[in-house]
């Protein structure tokens, strides 16, 4: 995923006089947009109708996640404020997507769904959301070039009017890639040593290359099974290579199988009819006057900010809170943007005056907690300043039960002790990271654990999707060093990574730094 860059502050993101901000929230997305309330509603509905194909097609049951696991997505007005929300120079981004435990978001800069092909914004959100919710329904780690591949093919997707959509439509976005770029043979994908030998400077056409591949698995009726076994074999262990070559047979015909697919002229589509892909109901709102106002700063907090970002950020926040002193969120932003400025008592102070307004206000309760949990690390009695810090945390999980946050903050309120957590505060982080499989920190965190409890296959079960993230950087590394060692352990033995990572605080800057790099490579 995209670096956080410390061009964060440099930022305007005013909010027009005729503002009209809204939130729509359904069973798998939240969206907030300053736009009409149709269009909102019409976004909200086109997202569902795309979850419900990718179940459909991957032969899922319906599935709803927690509240909090949904992702959020914020619409930001253009692509500058993308480049300025990420730091980018080079005007490529046209979005992105930050996977975090009880917190993912993705950042787009329109809604528009309108026209012949779908908006490039939109495409790069439905690729993001297909590589979440394929971390999300798949517990075991796929090979790059298919997780990849998938993400491309479900993202070319088109809406229509009538509420059907077609999936699996030509990658346009990657004919350039295709024919001008380094090509990427079948041998490559499949062997990933290979493909780093091979790998120059220059771009090459992995992700289009993926997607031809994808494309043709999924729609050959030659070789129909094929990307299943292989898929499977890979799941039970077997090498990428030797899975592939039991799956495909000789890879030179697989080879000259997707040149000449290539050079049809025509190419499959699912065309899914509207009667086939119900709609979850999608609840729009509009923002009061105060929330309105601070979006554009509630923005910038939620794409992740240093202590300098957020003291820039301070004054603003003060000044709105100060014109809407009795609005619940207004004031809920407020103590996240204390918290990131290092001011625990004032993020305190503004929680419970949001909290004593509207005590359901989820975001108060984290930041509340948050500030606590900091505080307790120079207390002179740990023990009460811990049971004190998970106070917010407990009132959380009883408004939403399967919240990650307060089973995470269980197991560090242990750990941050320096105590061993105990049977349920272990079994709290094994559930966090189950319900929050796209966040890559937490699922090291978890695998860790398992690993130190004498776990070793299920420890190395859950590093897998770690050590084999397409662009995991520094944590896929890190995973794939502990595979490597885990493996010449026997199950039942206790083991220890050496040096030992720093296991204090699972949801570190470090953690979310390093998850955030898997989009950074190629997207």
């Amino acid at each position: 995923m995209f670096r956080i860059l410390a061009a964060i502050a440099a930022l305007s993101l005013a909010v027009p006089a005729h503002a009209d901000w809204h939130v729509a929230e359904s069973d798998n997305f939240v969206i907030y947009a300053d736009d009409r309330w149709q269009d909102v509603q019409e976004f909200g509905e086109a997202l569902e109708r795309y979850h419900t194909a990718l179940d459909l097609l991957n032969g899922r049951e319906a599935s709803k996640p927690s509240p909090s696991n949904r992702v959020t997505i914020f619409v930001v007005g253009d692509q500058g404020k993308i480049r300025k929300l990420l730091g980018d120079k080079s005007g490529n981004v046209a979005g992105f997507y930050l996977p975090r435990a009880g917190g993912s978001r993705a950042f787009v800069p329109s809604i528009s769904m309108r026209g012949r092909e779908t908006d490039f914004s939109v495409t790069v959100l439905l690729h993001e959301y297909a590589h979440h919710y394929l971390m999300s329904t798949s517990r075991y780690a796929m090979p790059r070039w298919v997780s990849e591949g998938a993400a491309e093919f479900f993202a070319s997707a088109k809406f229509d009017k009538d509420g059907s959509l077609a999936i699996g439509r030509p990658a346009y976005h990657r004919a350039a890639e295709l024919h001008y770029a380094r090509d990427v043979s079948v041998r490559e994908l499949m062997d990933p040593k290979l493909y780093e030998e091979k790998k120059g400077k220059r771009l090459d056409a992995f992700y289009g290359r993926s997607w031809a591949l994808y494309h043709f698995l999924f729609f050959s009726e030659e070789r129909r099974g094929q990307l299943r076994q292989y898929i499977t074999e890979i799941a039970q262990g077997t090498d990428q290579r030797e899975a592939a070559d039991n799956a495909f047979g000789d890879l030179d015909e697989l080879q000259k199988d997707l040149d000449r697919y290539l050079k049809q002229r025509r190419m499959n589509v699912f065309d899914l009819p509207a009667d086939l892909l119900p709609t979850n109901p999608v609840h729009v709102r509009e923002l009061s006057e105060g929330e309105a106002e601070v979006m554009p700063l509630r923005i910038r907090s939620q794409r992740g900010v240093s202590r300098e970002e957020a003291l820039e950020l301070l004054p603003d926040l003060r000044e709105v809170a100060a014109e809407y002193p009795d609005d619940p969120m207004v004031l809920a932003a407020l103590a996240e943007a204390e918290f990131d400025a290092g001011n625990n008592e004032a993020a305190i102070a503004a929680a419970d005056r949001a909290l004593a307004i509207d005590p359901t206000v989820k975001n108060a309760l984290v930041q509340k907690g948050l500030a606590l949990f900091d505080k307790a690390v120079d207390a002179e009695d740990p023990d009460v300043a811990y049971a004190a810090a998970m106070k917010p945390f407990s009132a959380l999980n009883r408004l939403e039960q399967d919240h990650p946050l307060p089973l995470i903050h269980y197991y560090r309120s242990f750990v941050q002790r320096g105590e061993a957590p105990n049977e349920t505060a272990r079994h709290a982080l094994e559930r966090a990271a189950q319900l929050s499989p796209f966040d890559l920190g937490l699922a090291m965190n978890a695998g860790l654990m398992q690993a130190r409890e004498g776990k070793i296959v299920l420890a190395r079960h859950t590093l897998g999707p770690v050590a084999a993230n397409p662009h995991g950087g520094h944590l896929a590394r890190e995973a794939q060093r502990h595979l490597d060692e885990l493996a010449k352990v026997s199950e039942g033995t206790q083991w220890t990574p050496r040096p030992q990572l720093d296991l204090t605080d699972v949801l570190s800057a470090v953690a979310r730094r390093a998850a955030e790099e898997e989009e950074a490579e190629g997207e």
